[in-house]
């Protein structure tokens, strides 16, 4: 069986709205930044392929 102050204390934290009994503190924190894209590569005529004969 559990304890009449058991019991009591459980009713009576059933019928408080839902909150913690500690203080917390809050910080300020800034909004996260914006998420731009990622911009795409320009296409670069450029490009090849080199071999390298090692032998």
């Amino acid at each position: 069986m559990l304890d009449a102050y058991v019991i009591d204390e459980i009713k009576r934290r059933e019928q408080r709205p839902d909150r913690d009994e500690r203080p917390v503190a809050e910080l300020p924190v800034p909004p996260p930044p914006e998420r731009r894209p990622p911009e795409p590569e320009p296409a670069r005529s450029d490009r090849g392929v080199i071999v390298i004969d090692l032998g």
